[in-house]
């Protein structure tokens, strides 16, 4: 029985990273279309487009994970208050990095700003599976 029970759990876990990924392909259209509108109009404003697309982003990302991904139950303003910082916060962090990776591979590796954001995504998404998971969701 304890084998049963440890395969749904990591079935789990693969079931809600799935999703997470799902969620996370509608923040990156949401934040890389933002990111784009503002360096169509001036390349200048790359980093500007980054963080606009990326509140706007985590708004989405705090209602599908809630209520898709990790599916959790809040009974108050103030668990609903707390898992929004804590989603900041988890994605604030990653984010932060993100920003330095953008600088770092445009500025100092010549990277296209076109792409770099695919290759962040690739760093940042299990980072944020797991901040989200184990801390901003987590079932107590």
């Amino acid at each position: 029985m304890h084998l049963n029970k440890l395969l749904s759990k990591k079935y789990e876990i693969v079931r809600q990273f799935i999703k997470f990924g799902m969620v996370g392909v509608l923040n990156f259209a949401i934040s890389t279309g933002i990111y784009y509108i503002f360096i169509y109009f001036d390349k200048k404003l790359y980093l500007i487009g980054y963080v606009v697309g990326f509140i706007v982003s985590v708004l989405n990302a705090y209602y599908f994970n809630h209520k898709f991904v990790f599916k959790t139950k809040m009974n108050s303003a103030k668990e609903h208050i707390k898992a929004i910082l804590k989603t900041y916060a988890s994605y604030g962090f990653t984010f932060l990095l993100s920003m330095f990776l953008l600088w770092f591979f445009v500025s100092i590796c010549n990277i296209s700003e076109k792409i770099v954001p695919f290759i962040n995504l690739l760093i940042t998404t299990p980072l944020n599976f797991l901040f989200n998971k184990f801390w901003s969701f987590r079932k107590k």
